[in-house]
């Protein structure tokens, strides 16, 4: 059996009960930690919390090669990853190629960051569209190149009066780097320089920091504002809000710092 575990948001402490239980049972464990990081946490410190010895996977041993999944064919095998189990499409991938060996699988959910958002900043979790991931540039025949899809994305979804969640990259090829709300907020501004529009004027920005731990940081302000606030240390993330209903308005004032000027259209 293929059990996929989710850790939860920050540490090793955010696993359910369930999920530690069935870790501690299992014959072998796994974990993947490029879809999603545990900031509070290093291998050694959840290898020494559950009590095992814990393989870490490539993104080609998870994506491309995955021949670890022999062992769920005659063993119990534990998948740990950051945040929920199934909100990555790389797991779900992972799950269908179980089934088609005539693996059996098994969910243990925890928080996500999906959900955490809601409860951190104040807006109504339904009120929600499409999300999308703002990458880091790169370089392409001499020229900077900034995909655009985050921002026809975002554009969608002001279009429907609908709230975005924007993932922030993380690289790990050659060395790890987060990106940060400032970047992503600046990269943003740069997708509308080069639309030619005006999109994002006056748009309200919602950058949180460290969600899960006791330090966790939640600042909302307009979007070119946002770009000097200091977050600290990651992982980040940039909400940027449709229109505000009036009740979401008052909880982005009262949780996230939000100035009067920047939630004046509430309804």
């Amino acid at each position: 059996m293929l059990i996929f575990i989710g850790l939860g948001l920050y540490d090793e402490r955010d696993i359910s009960v369930k999920g530690l239980e069935a870790v501690r049972a299992a014959d072998m464990v796994y974990a993947e930690f490029y879809t999603s990081r545990l900031m509070g946490a290093t291998q050694e410190t959840l290898e020494a919390f559950y009590g095992r010895k814990i393989g870490l996977l490539s993104r080609q041993q998870v994506e491309v090669d995955p021949v670890w999944l022999n062992d769920a064919l005659d063993k119990d095998v534990a998948l740990l990853v950051g945040g929920d189990a199934m909100v990555s499409t790389t797991h779900l991938d992972l799950r269908l190629r179980a089934a088609k060996m005539g693996i059996r699988t098994r969910v243990i959910h925890s928080s996500s960051i999906v959900t955490a958002v809601s409860g951190l900043c104040g807006l109504q979790n339904y009120r929600f569209g499409r999300s999308t991931t703002i990458p880091f540039p790169y370089i392409s025949r001499g020229k900077r190149i900034i995909p655009e899809t985050p921002y026809q994305v975002l554009k969608e979804n002001l279009e429907r009066n609908l709230h975005t969640m924007l993932f922030l990259d993380i690289q790990s090829d050659s060395c790890e780097r987060y990106m940060t709300v400032n970047e992503g907020a600046a990269l943003l501004l740069e997708m509308q320089e080069a639309a030619a529009e005006k999109l994002l004027d006056g748009v309200l920005g919602i950058g949180i920091a460290r969600a899960g731990s006791d330090d966790a940081m939640v600042k909302a302000d307009l979007l070119p504002r946002l770009q000097s606030y200091d977050f600290g240390g990651p992982l980040h993330i940039l909400i940027v809000p449709a229109k505000l209903h009036f009740m979401e308005a008052q909880a982005l004032s009262v949780l996230a710092g939000a100035p009067d000027d920047a939630v004046k259209d509430a309804d």
